[in-house]
């Protein structure tokens, strides 16, 4: 096996490796992480049509003096409302190949408080 020479690379393969297993349904969307070195976006999206149902990221928040990790909680609870405006109370977590700790993991529990069931 070749080795992978970027990061990029790295998590582009570990986030295939998880979306093998990974399937947004009508019922249950996936919640789908992207992270840069500047901004993290999140998008509740219906794999079986396509479609993108709710989306936020943090080019939306007016929290320039605020940390990283502090505009990832407002992003989750941004995504999770208009999630459960659409009706979706249950999603399947795509962490897109990231670690799950950080501004990832703060999103999530975020999320999970204001009632986003995964």
């Amino acid at each position: 096996m070749a080795r992978i020479k970027t990061n990029w690379a790295a998590r582009r393969v570990r986030h295939m490796r998880l979306r093998q297993h990974l399937q947004g349904t009508s019922l249950r969307p996936r919640l789908n992480v992207f992270r840069s070195s500047r901004h993290l976006y999140a998008q509740v999206i219906d794999d079986a049509v396509g479609h993108t149902l709710a989306a936020a990221s943090t080019l939306e928040i007016d929290s320039k003096a605020s940390t990283k990790t502090d505009q990832a909680r407002e992003v989750g609870k941004l995504v999770a409302e208009r999630a459960k405006a659409h009706g979706i109370t249950a999603v399947v977590f795509d962490r897109g190949g990231y670690k799950y700790h950080g501004r990832v993991k703060e999103l999530a529990e975020s999320a999970r408080k204001e009632g986003l069931a995964f």
